[in-house]
């Protein structure tokens, strides 16, 4: 076991990043935030636990025998804290919309999956079925054919490693037909096509067409990789209804937002409309 600090530019609260549920997670409590995943490379799983000694620094324990520098690279990224946010504070400022957003989940930054391997697990998993459900399938998918790990004083599981995944051919819960789909996702981990950081290095337009290239990966959820599983913060989710919706109520309007008109709303939030997208839809939705 290592300890590694992660240095925090511009304001950040971990708190907040540690109650916001979603996809891979449910909303935890507390002050320690407990990860457990396939680190980038796809060949090892590891486990971490993050606090915040002080605002402008992590402290991450590091379990599992990876390079734990490697470790608190991803945990940083997985955390938005890889970026200088002092930019997305300085709009917040100057922008009313931006600055109600912010302060409703004051120091929140986007909460990642932990890579565009695991966002993609989640899409399959989840497409056309409830949320809660494909969660606790997940979780029993990871406990069953990944690792288990005692984070600060809890067990909590990291999903299966491609190679692993390749070797299920079944498990309770996860239709049959969606088999074959996780499998192509493996496939792709293993021959280096899921890389996040190479991902992250294209276009977003560029990386959403190569994502939608595996079976089941749609625009929504191929948007869903590249706005919450990269670590950009400038792409706009124009395929989130959610956001749509909120947006259009933080502007007084009665509809939802067409995507062309979220797009024209959005110039003055460049480059953070990413994290704006993401604190508009956390600020409607107690933490």
């Amino acid at each position: 076991m290592a300890v590694i600090e992660i240095p925090v530019r511009g304001r950040f609260d971990l708190v907040q990043s540690i109650g916001f549920g979603f996809g891979q997670r449910d909303a935890g409590d507390g002050s320690v935030m407990r990860l457990a995943f396939c680190l980038d490379g796809y060949v090892t799983q590891v486990g971490a636990a993050v606090t915040q000694p002080a605002p402008d620094v992590l402290s991450c324990e590091v379990l599992g025998d990876a390079d734990p520098s490697l470790v608190a690279a991803q945990v940083a990224r997985v955390l938005s804290v890889d970026v200088d946010a002092t930019g997305y504070d300085e709009l917040g400022a100057r922008d009313p919309l931006v600055g109600a957003a912010q302060s409703r989940r004051p120091g929140l930054r986007p909460p990642l999956f932990y890579s565009a391997y695991e966002a993609l697990l989640w899409s399959v998993l989840s497409a056309r079925r409830p949320q809660r459900q494909m969660a606790g399938v997940r979780a029993a998918l990871a406990r069953a054919h990944g690792r288990v790990f005692e984070v600060a004083g809890q067990q909590l599981a990291a999903v299966p490693l491609p190679a692993d995944l390749l070797g299920v051919a079944d498990f309770s819960g996860i239709p049959a037909p969606k088999i074959p789909r996780l499998h192509g996702i493996a496939r792709a981990a293993l021959d280096g096509a899921l890389d996040t950081a190479t991902l992250r290095a294209l276009d977003p337009a560029a990386a959403a067409t190569e994502l939608q290239r595996l079976d089941g990966i749609g625009p929504f959820y191929s948007e869903l990789v590249t706005v919450r599983a990269l670590g950009h913060t400038d792409v706009l989710p124009v395929n989130e209804p959610m956001v749509r919706s909120v947006v259009a109520r933080a502007l007084g309007e009665d509809e939802p937002l067409s995507p062309d008109r979220l797009t024209e709303v959005a110039e003055a939030w460049r480059p953070w409309r990413t994290w704006v997208a993401v604190a508009m839809r956390a600020g409607s939705v107690s933490p």
